[in-house]
């Protein structure tokens, strides 16, 4: 046991000794290679000879073809509704054939209830406009009593004052002429019999008759005058007071029976104009649910082949469920494309990277997979101005612009639907240097490739122009014979990009130090507050995203913890949903969540390394609901970003 306890450790001394001299052999190789300019990292993997000839710069996408002109047939019925018959696709169709059904049975139930409150509503209005006129008629007729019991207390007060009273006191004075009359004839009467008695001509008795008789006369004379005096400052006054304020009664009668009238009319008026508006609305309604149920039976407008909406867009809005029988459908939702001609064109999309290379009327070869070895001619006539909305919902990252290419002549062998592949003729060069885009990388923003000189590799700045996602055109930098390796190394690449090139690039630095100048002074006259371990210089904590927020291991749950307890409460289609969300993210989206969740890397992975991140996270989201974080260091990717578009 002694001596294979001395053998094992040995041997693993000579190993240990061995790495060690292999390091050292490594470092002292790349030492003098850096000393010299000259690198052969590059190793001897595939060369490729610089070429010069003919060169296409194309763009290649797949795509659906459609027809140029086409009924569209939509769902108008409002709201969701369920398809109760629909026609097979691919029937060819004569115009007024049905095409589509819609469930109407709530909308005939709603019909119904329509056609009562029509009724009413009809009614109700109906009512309103006779009420109308009784109202105007009681109005007028209540107005003009006011008006007539007015003039009538005006008149009584005129009639007064200038007839009844002047002849009251003319009847008075008369009264006080005759009394005064009679009183005189019997103080001569009385004279006289006074003088008779005393001559013994006539009896006492005759004499004291005259007597009384003159005291009657007397006191009539004095009822006379005192009748005319109550007449004058009592009666008179009086009376004249109540015509006056008869008259004042009956004016403002007249007033109120005037406004009332008014007021009567424009309440009637009013109700008859709701009562009419609501029995406008109803027929509305009753006129929109009659059509509604005749929108419920699609008719084709014109003779044609029926193509499914579902099926003529489904390469390129993901997977739609296909359109058949008990489906629910939405207001204004595409059901049938039906063609008005044999003019088609491919709708391709494309990506973001590519679509400066795009431009209207640029040549594209056409290839369709259900009629092969057929080619067919056509030219780019339509390019969206955004990106396809139901793709970035679907994968935020992937920006893909619809493109359509108007295809040349009539081509009855084409169909709605089809599958294409479209390659888009950007240039054509008849002689062109070009080598393979995997060649060139760029180095502090500087495309660059390694051409073997000997046994070394030297990096060689190039300028570059477009590619074709396979060759990229060298304007200069190389010849034609010069051999280039195929898989650069990306050491300078990466050290180039982590530490800063030192190159501008074209930005203008004076206005990035003054800027920098300008940070630094804020920063040094704004009130600092005391930091806590997630605070910055100068900023409040309130700034920090999640700042007041409990720390992990401090009493908060780990974020692997948490999304593993949502992700098991999610249904079977958002877990796929979300699987497929996260096998979308590139490199630096997956590892920031990693880093979120507790479990990221120290340092970040270069974009396009090694898959064993996208392979552990991809792995660990199952049914259980664990997430398993999948990590590994990779190379940057290769190929350059060229002004020309080069990948």
């Amino acid at each position: 046991m002694a001596a294979l306890k001395e053998r094992m450790s040995k041997r693993k001394w000579a190993v240990a000794s061995g790495g060690g001299l292999l390091i050292l052999l490594v470092a002292a190789l790349v030492l003098a290679l850096n000393k010299s300019g000259a690198t052969d990292d590059a190793g001897q993997g595939d060369l490729f000879a610089v070429q010069e000839g003919p060169l296409t710069i194309s763009v290649a996408q797949s795509g659906t073809i459609r027809a140029l002109e086409q009924e569209i047939l939509t769902s108008q019925v409002e709201g969701s509704t369920t398809i109760i018959y629909l026609i097979p696709e691919g029937t060819l169709v004569e115009e007024g054939d049905l095409l589509v059904e819609l469930d109407a049975s709530q909308l005939e139930d709603s019909l119904v209830d329509g056609e009562i409150r029509v009724q009413n509503a009809e009614a109700t209005f109906i009512q309103a406009r006779e009420n109308l006129a009784v109202v105007k008629n009681q109005a007028e007729a209540d107005v003009s009593l006011a008006q007539l019991n007015y003039d009538f207390a005006v008149e009584d007060l005129d009639q007064y004052e200038n007839g009844t009273l002047p002849k009251e006191i003319n009847d008075a004075k008369g009264e006080i002429a005759l009394a005064e009359a009679n009183l005189e004839k019997a103080n001569e009467e009385l004279a006289w019999s006074e003088r008779l008695y005393e001559q013994k001509y006539i009896s006492k008795s005759e004499r004291d008759s005259a007597r009384l008789t003159q005291q009657q006369r007397e006191i009539s004379f004095e009822s006379a005058k005192a009748s005319l005096n109550l007449l004058l400052n009592f009666s008179s006054k009086r009376q004249i007071a109540q015509y006056k304020s008869d008259v004042a009664q009956t004016k403002m009668a007249l007033e109120r029976a005037t406004l009332k009238a008014t007021a009567d009319i424009i309440q009637a008026e009013a109700k008859l104009k709701a009562a009419e508006a609501e029995f406008k609305q109803e027929q509305s309604k009753f006129e929109k649910l009659q059509r509604q149920i005749e929108n419920t039976k699609i008719y084709a407008p014109r003779a044609g082949l029926v193509v499914y909406a579902t099926s003529a867009r489904a390469s390129y809005r993901g997977n739609q469920e296909p359109l058949d029988e008990g489906q629910t459908v939405r207001e204004r939702q595409e059901l049938i494309y039906l063609p008005t001609a044999d003019a088609m064109v491919a709708v391709v999309q494309v990506h973001e990277s590519n679509l400066k290379k795009m431009r209207l009327g640029l040549p594209v070869i056409v290839t369709v997979d259900a009629i092969p070895g057929k080619t067919f001619m056509g030219k780019v006539s339509k390019i969206a101005p955004l990106p396809d909305a139901q793709s970035m919902f679907m994968n935020p990252d992937l920006k893909v612009y619809p493109t359509d290419i108007e295809i040349d002549g009539l081509n009855p062998d084409l169909r709605t639907g089809m599958s294409c592949q479209a390659e888009i003729i950007v240039d054509q060069f008849d002689k062109a240097t070009y080598v393979p885009v995997q060649s060139v990388i760029r180095v502090g923003g500087q495309a660059v490739t390694y051409v073997k000189k000997g046994d070394q590799f030297v990096m060689t700045p190039v300028e570059i122009g477009l590619d074709n996602n396979r060759m990229i055109q060298v304007l200069s930098g190389l010849t034609k014979g010069d051999v280039v390796t195929l898989a650069p190394p990306l050491s300078e690449a990466s050290a180039a990009q982590e530490a800063g090139s030192g190159s501008d690039n074209g930005v203008n630095m004076d206005a990035v130090r003054s800027s920098l100048e300008e940070s630094k002074r804020l920063d040094a006259v704004r009130p600092q507050r005391p930091m806590n371990g997630n605070s910055l210089p100068g900023m409040d904590a309130s700034m920090i995203p999640g700042a007041g927020m409990p720390e992990a291991g401090a009493g908060a749950a780990p974020g692997a913890e948490d999304m593993r307890q949502r992700f098991e409460n999610m249904s079977q289609e958002e877990r796929d949903a979300m699987r497929q969300r996260f096998e979308n993210m590139s490199q630096e989206e997956r590892d920031a969540m990693r880093e979120r969740m507790g479990g990221g890397r120290t340092g970040r992975q270069p974009r396009g390394g090694a898959e064993g991140g996208a392979a552990g996270m991809g792995g660990g989201m199952g049914m259980g609901g664990g997430m398993g974080m999948g990590g590994g260091a990779g190379a940057p990717a290769r190929g350059p970003a060229s002004a020309g578009g080069a990948r």
